[in-house]
């Protein structure tokens, strides 16, 4: 499955909630659902900077793809960071930064999130293209 068709139904989920505390219960539900992160993994070198709660983001590179982990001491923050692993987990570095993130978007997340967890978002994006930069040149 590609980035696009991992984001379209994602869009296809959240069409079903009418309002955004539906929306917002669907995230916790997402969250409570993440993978765990092994607690080597909640170690300052992957708490994602700018995020107004923690979050921990770390990155395997493994078979010419990066596996994303993640965690948040937040509810909302959890389910968040569990739709990006969703989207860019198990994809090749390549894929990660040529892929265009329509979905934020179409759901309207970015304008339902107050600025310090929207500022959180961008960095925990920011945080995964960074990931696929080094493992792309490490090649």
């Amino acid at each position: 499955m590609t980035i696009k068709e991992t984001q379209d139904i994602i869009i296809e989920e959240f069409s079903m909630f009418p309002d955004w505390m539906e929306k917002y219960e669907y995230l916790i539900e997402l969250g409570k659902g993440l993978e765990p992160i092994e607690e080597r993994g909640k170690q300052e070198k992957n708490l994602i900077k700018g995020c107004q709660s923690r979050v921990w983001l770390d990155a395997k590179y493994e078979d010419g793809k990066l596996v994303f982990k993640a965690d948040s001491d937040a509810i909302i923050t959890k389910g968040i960071v569990s739709l990006l692993v969703r989207v860019f987990s198990g994809r090749m570095p390549r894929e990660i930064l040529e892929a265009d993130l329509t979905f934020l978007d179409t759901i309207g997340l970015k304008e339902h999130l107050s600025p310090t967890r929207a500022n959180g978002l961008l960095a925990m994006i920011e945080q995964i293209r960074m990931y696929a930069v080094a493992a792309a040149a490490a090649k």
